[in-house]
């Protein structure tokens, strides 16, 4: 696996050469664009951006856990947890990137 990682910067400058606003608009775009998803994630909504992919919250109940050092039982409390699922396009482009001889 790469150590790569996109920062927030990353793609406000990607929107600066693309789309030809100032650097301080493009970030204020990528900001207002991110601030929506979350929003909409936090009232439970799904969000789906057409051929990437779809996010959704999704609540897992309380169970029963183990102390891996120990080995005595915890509780994991209720939560909600963020899950991505990409899109039949996504899958397909990052299937197709593979070099030849890998699984």
């Amino acid at each position: 696996m790469s150590d790569n990682t996109i920062t927030r910067a990353q793609l406000g400058e990607a929107v600066y050469q693309e789309v030809g606003l100032s650097r301080n608009e493009s970030a204020d775009l990528l900001e207002s664009v991110l601030k929506m998803m979350t929003d909409a994630l936090a009232g439970g909504e799904t969000v789906k951006i057409s051929s990437f992919g779809s996010f959704s919250v999704r609540k897992k109940g309380q169970r029963i856990g183990r102390n891996p050092k120990t080995g005595e039982e915890v509780p994991i409390l209720p939560r909600k947890v963020l899950v991505f699922r990409p899109s039949q396009v996504m899958k397909t482009r990052i299937n197709s990137k593979r070099k030849p001889g890998q699984a």
